[in-house]
């Protein structure tokens, strides 16, 4: 976007974004960026939100389509992948999606934005992650804000 600051972290989002050509979120997250997120939305991408509960596709400027999908985790990856043709698909969150998705061994890379501060209680990523995934890492970026870790999930 045009005007504000830039900052250390700029890079970092901007090649994340710049990678991504669809998107996987849970319903939590969505719901939360539903109220916050400008028109046009910062994906510019497909997004498939994972619910139980549907609703028609929510269509928004800049090439966001917002697709609510009551199937399971393979199916809305199916149609994310479908969507991205041969690009990355990524899981913006939250917890207990990006858990779905390293339990169903569909994850091959894990970023996380690391800032120090709390906002609930919210939902422990780790929990309950099969015992022989391991994350090598393989990048990590300070700034005063926020570190960005980058892993490679490996599997037996």
């Amino acid at each position: 976007m045009a005007g504000g600051q830039s900052k250390a972290d700029d890079e970092s989002v901007r090649e994340n974004f710049n990678r991504a050509a669809a998107y996987v979120m849970g319903r939590r997250t969505f719901d939360e960026g539903e109220r916050g997120w400008p028109d046009p939305p910062q994906f510019r991408a497909p997004v498939f939100v994972l619910t139980s509960t549907p609703r028609e596709p929510w269509v928004r400027q800049g090439g966001t389509t917002f697709t609510f999908v009551t199937e399971d985790v393979e199916f809305a990856l199916a149609r994310a992948r479908e969507a991205a043709a041969g690009k990355d698909v990524q899981i913006p969150g939250g917890a207990h999606t990006v858990r779905q998705y390293l339990d169903a061994g569909l994850v091959d890379e894990l970023q996380i934005h690391l800032s120090p501060i709390v906002l609930s209680k919210g939902v422990r990523l780790f929990d309950h992650v099969p015992p022989e995934i391991a994350l090598e890492p393989t990048c990590a970026i300070h700034s005063p804000g926020v570190t960005h870790l980058t892993y490679q999930v490996v599997r037996p």
